[in-house]
């Protein structure tokens, strides 16, 4: 798991391929006013969806996990606090893997929770199970799907 913010993009253009195209994807002025769109960016191995709605509780929230993408959720409004664990520990299966969802959830408790501001980003990994969405008011972000 990686938080920061688009001033610091650069720094992880060397993880995969489809980084770079993925920063200049959100530093487009354009993208700061999208809602509810599904954007494919470069087919299905860069998508953009976005998302404006009220968190949840923290109990609310489940880890997912996913094998094919690499999830790069960047908040445009409000403050999503993200739960975090690594998968290998997750033990507690709520939903098993989903290969044509690309998702399999969890009832454990993350490790750890990090609040996640209007403007930085978090990149969640294969081995990144991740509880996001939780906030006590509306989220507005874009979730970036780069395959693996």
């Amino acid at each position: 798991m990686i938080i920061d913010t688009l001033s610091n993009a650069d720094k992880y253009f060397s993880l995969n391929p489809r980084f770079a195209a993925a920063f200049r994807y959100l530093r487009k002025p354009v993208v700061r006013g999208m809602d509810s769109v599904h954007d494919e960016i470069e087919g299905d191995k860069l998508i953009a969806l976005f998302s404006r709605k009220i968190g949840k509780q923290r109990n609310e929230a489940k880890l997912e996990v996913h094998r094919k993408y690499i999830d790069i959720q960047f908040v445009l409004g409000g403050i999503d606090t993200m739960g975090w664990k690594p998968a290998s520990d997750c033990s507690k299966v709520l939903a098993p893997y989903d290969d044509e969802k690309d998702v399999g959830f969890f009832s454990d408790e993350p490790s750890m929770w990090c609040p996640v501001h209007a403007g930085s980003y978090a990149i969640f990994f294969p081995e990144d199970a991740h509880a996001p969405m939780v906030s006590h008011s509306e989220i507005h972000k874009i979730i970036l799907k780069v395959a693996v």
